[in-house]
């Protein structure tokens, strides 16, 4: 994978779409990574996950998540030892975003395989930007609540719980949708083979 220099260090390019509006009606694959991929949500045995309180944190801040954003769904969740994986489902009203070609599959909200991208807002101001509503604005809250209760158990202020970025990926039929659904239900079982696993891969997260 090509990797450029910002500030004389090498980093990942993005993964992301430069043009979707990552706040648009579709469902979205993430994967959020611990800090230096540290085991602190729990262990497996025998292809079942023990969480930890760290990780009963986790699970609990996650179930807020979806009682505050109404626009957001979860078809698919797992913790893991040092990440978790999720399917995302966003359905925004037509009053707040614009209608893209879509499909209905199974009583879900599908973009459509040859759906056009929804642009996003390209104008440049230097400044990061998260659309309200959006996967980004989701992840940022999330990761926040969870890094201020868990430092707040181990008495480590300010201290990083989660790798800066994240990993997503827009799900674009229901043949893909299926395979991504059936990894995060085998995640568990497959730890040992797992490619967050930091005993079997040294890679840093992919992410955004």
């Amino acid at each position: 994978m090509d990797s450029k220099k910002f500030q004389n260090k090498y980093r990942i390019p993005s993964a992301r779409w430069q043009n979707w509006d990552y706040s648009a009606n579709a469902e979205y694959f993430i994967t959020i990574c611990t800090a230096k991929r540290e085991c602190l949500f729990g262990k497996i045995v025998n292809g079942e996950m023990f969480l930890s309180e760290f990780g009963k944190t986790v699970n609990q801040e996650w179930d807020k998540s979806f009682e505050i954003r109404k626009e957001l769904f979860c078809d698919a969740f797992v913790i893991m030892p040092n990440h978790i994986h999720a399917i995302l489902r966003i359905v925004q009203t037509h009053d707040t975003v614009q209608t893209h070609d879509r499909v209905e599959t199974h009583d879900r909200v599908e973009t459509h395989g040859r759906a056009s991208l929804s642009r996003a807002d390209t104008v440049s101001t230097g400044i990061a930007r998260r659309p309200p509503k959006s996967i980004s604005s989701f992840v940022a809250g999330f990761k926040s609540a969870v890094t201020k209760q868990i430092n707040e158990m181990r008495n480590t202020p300010r201290l990083p719980v989660w790798q800066a970025r994240f990993h997503d990926h827009v799900i674009r039929d229901d043949r893909e949708y299926n395979r991504i659904a059936n990894y995060i239900a085998n995640n568990p079982h497959k730890w040992e083979d797992d490619r967050w696993n930091n005993r079997t891969d040294a890679r840093p997260c992919v992410s955004n």
